[in-house]
């Protein structure tokens, strides 16, 4: 017997090392909120535009005041630090009938991009030099243009998608001359999509662009110069059924090990994504003029594209496609995506696709139709049932992130569950960082919180995760965030996030205040 203890006493001793020995799991991360800055404005009476400046690790903010009288609002420019500290201010002076569009940056200068709204034609941009604050304003005349959608600067000059005669094409605004020129090798009838990368290492500007013969989707590559030539073209294509619809493209300096171009692609609808493509371009061509690199991955067959759904829902999808497939026959997905640029990540890049769905709502009343966006280079018609539905805005249901080499092989994917994320215009929501252990943190801001998930490649991890917005510097306030509108989040300097929007804050002493909101977001 006491041979016995001693044995079972030796195991279990060994059997405590073994368990010590084990790696110990991550550490959890938890976002940071060490600066925050507040403007005293108020949602009915002012309008915030946030333009964070790489370069610098700085911010620049547009504010808008309405004030007495018809058009007589007014604007100011305002630089804030790395730590949300006032650099300058400046006034801009603007005739009442320009409204704002579009902001972007270059280097240490920022642009501003101004329609009017007697004149659609009629533009305004406003370059800031962030280091100055000196503002130039330059007026253009197009004469053609009607809805703008997108805005990136590339050497100086602005590339605006515009839409023209129902064709999407790129205005090019030289502000060096004050001249403007239409792109005539950027030209395709709606509906289409388009994806632009200002290579500013490479001074080039890179195009991709979705055609259709009504059968058949193909992308045509498009590659400008700084001012707007065209060095080349060529077509990205398959030789199956499948149509490829959109795509982000890769640097051209970053393009030793192969150049990616990643996407989605359709079996029919071109609205409708069946799943995922990757090539790379310098892998060349078939004799047929398919690319011999091009590669497909079904939304079917994602380790957890379907995380969105309950797990019984998912295994039933899961369970009907495997049949199909043994019947070779596909199941069809009918899922709307709206990609983001490439991130380089490790030996290759991150692909962040947000799936997001129309919405609508129904009346009584009689209807009319409704000509709206579903992406700035792509277009949907708004259709009723029973004659009553009107276009209401979109929801955001999940973000997919994948992991790509350069050669295009996929190497893991992973899901951002959504909560109830709505959009009147659809714009980019889902943030992505870098941890400082390798591993990658995705985050959006809704409402109050930020909910975020800490992403290591293709391992299961919590999308239930967020903290509440802080409203102040100091642990000890007692104060809480009671309305928070018009929010945010913009990817900073470094591995920081910039959350903003317009607040009322109920402190527990002292009056409540309405403010404007920066605040400092990072994950360390």
């Amino acid at each position: 017997m006491k041979h016995l203890s001693s044995l079972l006493l030796s195991i279990w001793l060994l059997a405590a090392n073994s368990v010590g020995a084990q790696p110990a799991p991550p550490a959890p991360y938890t976002p940071a909120q060490n600066g925050r800055l507040e403007l005293e404005l108020q949602e009915y009476s002012a309008e915030v535009e946030v333009q964070p400046i790489l370069q610098d690790s700085s911010v620049l903010l547009l504010v808008k005041q309405d004030e007495p009288g018809i058009r007589n609002d007014t604007y100011q420019l305002q630089k804030y630090n790395h730590r949300l500290q006032p650099v300058w201010k400046n006034k801009l002076d603007l005739a009442g009938e320009f409204q704002f569009q579009r902001f972007c940056a270059e280097g240490t200068t920022a642009y501003a991009l101004f329609q009017s709204s007697y004149v659609e034609h009629r533009l305004m941009v406003a370059a800031v030099d962030g280091s100055t604050g000196r503002v130039r304003t330059v007026q253009f005349d197009t004469k053609l243009t009607r809805d703008i959608y997108d805005l990136k600067a590339l050497a100086g000059n602005l590339f605006v998608t515009v839409l023209v005669d129902n064709h999407l094409t790129i205005l090019l605004l030289d502000l060096a001359t004050g001249k403007h020129q239409f792109l005539p090798s950027v030209y395709e009838p709606l509906p289409a999509q388009l994806s632009f990368l200002a290579d500013s290492a490479a001074q080039r500007a890179e195009f991709v662009l979705s055609q259709s013969n009504g059968f058949k989707n193909r992308l045509q590559l498009k590659h400008l110069s700084a001012g707007g030539t065209l060095l080349t073209s060529e077509f990205v294509q398959a030789e199956s059924e499948r149509g490829l619809i959109s795509a982000q493209i890769s640097p051209a300096t970053d393009s030793a090990e192969g150049r990616l171009l990643a996407g989605t692609y359709t079996l029919r609808d071109p609205r409708y994504s069946q799943g995922l493509f990757a090539a790379d371009l310098t892998a060349g061509v078939t004799p047929s003029g398919s690319r011999r690199s091009l590669r497909f991955y079904d939304f079917a067959n994602l380790k957890h594209f379907f995380d969105f759904m309950s797990p019984n829902r998912a295994s039933r999808l899961r369970q009907r496609s495997e049949k199909m497939r043994a019947a070779d026959r596909v199941l069809r997905l009918r899922y709307r995506t709206l990609m983001h640029d490439l991130v380089p990540f490790e030996d290759g890049y991150v692909m962040v696709a947000e799936i997001y769905f129309p919405h609508y709502r129904y009346n009584s009343y009689s209807p009319s139709l409704v000509y709206n966006p579903y992406y700035y280079s792509a277009y949907d018609r708004a259709s009723w049932a029973s004659g009553n539905r009107n276009f209401d805005g979109y929801r955001v249901t999940h973000a997919l992130i994948c992991g790509f080499d350069k050669r295009g092989n996929l190497l893991w994917d992973n899901t951002l569950v959504m909560k109830n994320v709505e959009l009147r215009d659809l714009t980019e929501t889902v943030r992505l960082r870098k941890l400082p252990d390798g591993r990658l943190a995705a985050s959006y801001l809704q409402n109050d919180k930020i909910y975020y998930k800490v992403i290591d490649r293709a391992a299961p991890s919590p999308n239930d995760l967020s903290v509440n917005l802080t409203t102040s510097a100091l642990p000890s306030a007692r104060e809480k965030a009671t309305n928070t509108t018009q929010e945010g989040l913009l990817t900073w300097y470094g591995n920081r996030l910039l959350a903003y929007g317009f607040q009322h804050v109920r402190a527990e002493r002292g009056p409540d205040r309405d403010v404007f909101f920066l605040n400092t977001v990072s994950f360390e």
